[in-house]
């Protein structure tokens, strides 16, 4: 998937509030609530559901996109393959950057559209 990943690396610039996760910890399961995506500042993550590797993201990729999609409960596991540096989005934040720019809004729904793709391949 490293293809069609988009670089949003400008939501993981300086200053921005980083949450730091080592490798193996669980950054949210399958079926927890979920409020906000993540920038990967550094590192990398897996993304599991049941005992399926989904895909693994990293650096300027994001994760949890669809809490702020839909606000169901989370629909994988997601793990640190290596230390990780994230950057928390919240939907307030989400929101003002797809009023202020569209082209987020698009590169968000690429990035849906692509894990849609593989996982209908992975069928």
């Amino acid at each position: 998937m490293a293809n069609t990943e988009v670089e949003f690396s400008i939501l993981a610039g300086a200053g921005v509030p980083v949450r730091m996760f080592k490798e193996g910890e669980v950054i949210f399961r399958e079926g927890d609530p979920a409020t906000e995506l993540y920038v990967i500042k550094s590192g990398k993550v897996d993304i599991n559901s049941g005992n399926r590797l989904l895909a693994t993201i990293g650096e300027n990729g994001i994760f949890g996109e669809m809490a702020l999609i839909d606000k169901e409960p989370r629909s994988a596991t997601v793990t640190a393959a290596t230390d990780v540096e994230a950057v928390p989005v919240g939907e307030k934040q989400f929101l003002f950057l797809v009023s202020q720019t569209p082209f987020f809004a698009l590169k968000v729904m690429r990035v849906l559209a692509a894990r849609l793709r593989a996982a209908n391949k992975a069928i």
